[in-house]
C-alpha cells in the first residue's frame, strides 16, 4: 500500500525541535541470521579482533516519544573468521554517527501511524510487530517521518522505493549499523560473553515458548539496545550478497547496488524461533522481501529505524 501522506515529502522542516534527554551510558570496550526457515546456525565466532569503539552513548526523546540512542560512530571489526563464508573475511568497518531505536517497533508504535498491522500476535501492544514485509517498515519509517517533520527517507513515487541517505527521516539501518549497534564495543560472538548468558539479553528457542514477547522484557546490552539479539529478528537496508564483505567500502557501508528487482534483503538477529548460534552478532542471512507476496506469512521478521542525527544532536557529541 502506497501511502498519501508520503507525497508530501519535503513540506517538513529538515530537522523538527525535538526535546533532547541526555542521559549518558557506559561504554564497553574501545579500540581501533541463516536459512529462512529459521533453523539450526552457524559456528561461533572465536576471534578477539572485533572490538570497535565510539564515544559517550546517548539518550534522545524523540516528537513521537519513542526511545532512541545515540551512538557517535567509530570503527570496529565486522564479521567472523570461525562463521560462515558470508561472514568473512573480518574487516574494519567505520561509521558516521546514527540515531538507532532502543527496541524493535511494536504494535503500539506501529499502529499509531494508522497503518495496518499484519502480525501474527497482537495480543500485547508492547510485543514487537512481526510477519512485517520490508516494504511495510519502509512505510513505516516515512509516515513516522511525517509525523515528526522530517524529510521521509524513501521515496514511493519511484519503483522500489529508493531511500535517500541525506534526508533527515528515518529508515531501515545498514547491516554495519546494526552489528555495530548489536557489538556495543565488544568483540566475539556475543557482548555479553557467551551463550549461556544468552537467555538473561533475548527471547529465542530455548526460553520463547514459541511465541514473541514484550519488548525490555529481557536485559539491554552495554550501550542500552534491546532485544537485538532475539524476538524477532530485524530488516536491514542491504541488498543480501553473501560475498559482500570481500568488497565492502570502509567507512559506512551500503550493501551492494542496488539492482531494481525483488532482491533479498539482509535480516539481522535472532528471533523466538532461533538457535543460540543464530543469535550471535555476526551471524547474517538474506530474506526475501515479501513485497510481491500476497501470503507473506515470515512470522520471524520485525525492524527498528534508524536515522542522521540533527545539527543539534551532532552538538551534544564529545
Amino acid at each position: 500500500m502506497v501511502s498519501m501522506k508520503a507525497f508530501r515529502k519535503g513540506t517538513g522542516s529538515a530537522y523538527a525541535a525535538a526535546a533532547l534527554l541526555v542521559f549518558a551510558l557506559g561504554l564497553w570496550g574501545c579500540g581501533p541470521s541463516g536459512s529462512p526457515d529459521q533453523g539450526e546456525g552457524k559456528g561461533a565466532d572465536s576471534s578477539d579482533a572485533a572490538m570497535g569503539n565510539s564515544g559517550a552513548v546517548i539518550e534522545v526523546a524523540t516528537a513521537s516519544g519513542i526511545p532512541m540512542l545515540l551512538v557517535p560512530g567509530g570503527s570496529f571489526m565486522m564479521g567472523s573468521a570461525d562463521g560462515e563464508e558470508d561472514e568473512s573475511p573480518v574487516h574494519r568497518v567505520t561509521l558516521a554517527p546514527f540515531v538507532m531505536d532502543v527496541t524493535e517497533v511494536t504494535h503500539a508504535m506501529f499502529e499509531k501511524m494508522q497503518l495496518p498491522n499484519p502480525s501474527k500476535w497482537q495480543d500485547s501492544p508492547d510485543k514487537p510487530v512481526n510477519q512485517i514485509r520490508w516494504r511495510d517498515a519502509k512505510q513505516f519509517c516515512n509516515e513516522r517521518s511525517l509525523e515528526e517533520g522530517l524529510d521521509p527517507c524513501y521515496d514511493e513515487t519511484k519503483p522500489g522505493w529508493p531511500c535517500d541517505f541525506e534526508a533527515s527521516g528515518y529508515r531501515l539501518p545498514t547491516e554495519a549499523e546494526w552489528e555495530f549497534a548489536a557489538r556495543a564495543g565488544m568483540g566475539g560472538d556475543f557482548p555479553f560473553g557467551s551463550a549461556d548468558k544468552l537467555p538473561f539479553f533475548a527471547w529465542f528457542a530455548d526460553n520463547s515458548g514459541a511465541q514473541t514477547h514484550p519488548v525490555k522484557s529481557r536485559k539491554p546490552n552495554a550501550w542500552g539496545f534491546y532485544g537485538l539479539y532475539g524476538n524477532v529478528s530485524e530488516w536491514c537496508q542491504d541488498v543480501f550478497d553473501p560475498g559482500y564483505y570481500a568488497t565492502s567500502p570502509a567507512e559506512n557501508p551500503r550493501g551492494p547496488s542496488e539492482t531494481g528487482e525483488d532482491a533479498r534483503r539482509v535480516i539481522r538477529g535472532g528471533s523466538w524461533k532461533s538457535s543460540s548460534s543464530m543469535c550471535r552478532v555476526s551471524f547474517r542471512q538474506g530474506q526475501q522481501t515479501g513485497d510481491t507476496d500476497a501470503c507473506f506469512y515470515t512470522d520471524f521478521c520485525g525492524f527498528r529505524c534508524v536515522r542522521k542525527p540533527s545539527v543539534t544532536e551532532l552538538a551534544m557529541l564529545p
